[in-house]
């Protein structure tokens, strides 16, 4: 298999998803802007979308897919889907019990994550009301990543990594079609949430069924496979949930700064999300399986190789997507979001706060990368401790600089903490001797400087003053921001061409 398509078809998927998403984002800008019901739906929204990363893409995906890549690899097809089956039964059970607590405790948990709304009891109880629709997505959600698990290890990148596509569809159907019925049309988003779940469990099945591999739940909680799963999954929810305390607190915070700042920060970090979900999470589930595969082989070597390629491969990508996101923050904003009821005041504070997130995109990013190669080796409980020194990092910089900054002081200290935890694991990795760099690491990063300062130049010349992308119509001023974005990109690239970077050399099969 050639990672380099592999990581490149997952990244065209997720391309898709991304340019649904924005069009999903515009319509809600115009429909909703970033004021009192925006605000509401997002916190309803970011509840289980927090707990979907503890059971879905988080804690659960780091535990399943290494140890159902070992199944595969050592123990066979049928014994594989045996652990299938008894995994999906123990999750089931795991997920109806939180799905039900979750709609019950829904009060409960608006308040413990945005105790700021408990002043405005109508802003409390929309919010109670959306979360309670929103809930059940974590169990659809869950049930997808699972399947998405299985695809991965039997190497369909593709389905899992299109299937959010039907959840940006569902937004836009609702927000279109449904929102105009309602009393509240605020209300057609949370069900939009609920009816995207479905979708995106319903759409992988024919999938698992050409591969035989659609188990039936099995409940057997004692099962070796399960057990170990289990084991697996205690510290890496440990871990998942340090970073979903910090979100938490930071939505807490932000809900406590006035109307506003809760939907400042979701536009910005949609915005961020798009480079980091195109690099970090295309690259992090091609090289999970293949690392798996290179330490149940117990090829050292190849491991080490293939893990000094991704982090290659991501520096060379994510540096120019932060420096550009940067250097770019109020075209963008201006050209997706400056509709309707998205005020100029809203392009400005949302610019400020993606500002700050760009600064730590990189560590973002390279998390993803990173972490991986811990998880491969069944080794969670060292990115775990890592995350909870990144807990205390991110709080520590939200005293010093929401006082200052306000809201994108928030932002700037998911930034500082993301580069802190990437840092880390970079040592640890290293210190190790699982990962051996090459020789000439030190002249790749210098070819990377140079080919950042063309490309910021290119540019700077060529955006203007910020203030200018106000004064000319969307069509052109899109227009010109893909013209900008080009610019940059033939300087970046082309200075990196120049110092000798090919293609080929980023291409690898394994």
């Amino acid at each position: 298999m050639n990672l380099l398509k592999a990581a490149a078809s997952v990244s065209a998927m997720t391309l898709v998803s991304r340019i649904t998403g924005f069009i999903r984002d515009m319509l809600l800008a115009i429909a909703f802007g970033a004021g009192f019901a925006m605000d509401a739906f997002v916190v309803a929204f970011r509840i289980p979308n927090l707990l979907r990363r503890l059971f879905a893409e988080g804690a659960f995906s780091q535990a399943f897919v290494p140890i159902l890549g070992e199944y595969k690899a050592r123990r066979g097809e049928e014994a594989t889907r045996a652990l299938a089956a008894r995994v999906l039964g123990s999750l089931s059970v795991a997920l109806l019990a939180a799905t039900a607590a979750g709609v019950v405790a829904a009060p409960l948990l608006v308040y413990a994550s945005a105790w700021g709304f408990a002043a405005d009891a109508d802003k409390f109880s929309l919010t109670v009301t959306m979360l309670r629709i929103c809930f059940p997505y974590i169990l659809f959600i869950s049930l997808t990543s699972f399947a998405s698990g299985i695809l991965n290890t039997w190497g369909s990148f593709k389905v899992p990594a299109f299937t959010p596509v039907l959840l940006n569809l569902s937004f836009i159907g609702f927000a279109l079609l449904a929102a105009p019925h309602f009393q509240r049309p605020i209300l057609a988003l949370a069900w939009a949430v609920f009816a995207g779940g479905v979708l995106q469990l319903a759409f992988q099945v024919p999938f698992l069924l050409r591969i035989r591999m659609l188990p039936r739940p099995v409940w057997d909680p004692r099962d070796e496979g399960v057990a170990r799963v289990l084991r697996l999954m205690a510290p890496a929810a440990l871990g998942v949930s340090v970073a979903q305390v910090s979100l938490l607190v930071n939505t807490h915070i932000a809900s406590r700064l006035g109307d506003g700042p809760v939907s400042w920060l979701y536009y910005a970090d949609r915005l961020m999300e798009f480079p980091s979900a195109l690099l970090g999470v295309a690259l992090g589930t091609v090289l999970l399986p293949a690392l798996v595969k290179h330490h149940g082989n117990r090829d050292e070597e190849a491991y080490s190789r293939l893990l000094d390629w991704g982090l290659r491969f991501t520096l060379v990508l994510a540096a120019p997507a932060a420096l550009g996101l940067a250097m770019l923050a109020v075209p963008v904003t201006a050209t997706l979001f400056w509709h309707g009821e998205f005020t100029r005041q809203d392009v400005f504070m949302t610019r400020s706060a993606l500002v700050a997130y760009s600064a730590g995109l990189a560590g973002i990013i390279l998390v993803k990368v990173l972490a991986p190669a811990f998880y491969a080796k069944q080794n969670v409980r060292t990115p775990v401790k890592v995350a909870l020194a990144t807990l205390a990092v991110t709080q520590a910089a939200n005293i010093v600089l929401v006082p200052w900054l306000r809201h994108a002081g928030l932002a700037a200290a998911i930034s500082i903490g993301a580069t802190f935890n990437a840092a880390w694991l970079w040592w640890l990795i290293r210190r190790s001797g699982a990962w051996r760099p090459g020789p000439d690491w030190g002249a790749f990063l210098l070819k990377v400087a140079v080919a950042l300062y063309l490309m910021g130049g290119a540019i700077w010349y060529a955006m203007g003053s910020e203030q200018s992308w106000f004064a000319i119509p969307t069509p052109a001023r899109a227009g010109k921001l893909a013209a900008v974005i080009a610019l940059g990109a033939v300087a970046y690239f082309a200075a990196l061409r120049l110092m000798g970077f090919r293609l080929h050399h980023f291409s690898r099969h394994e």
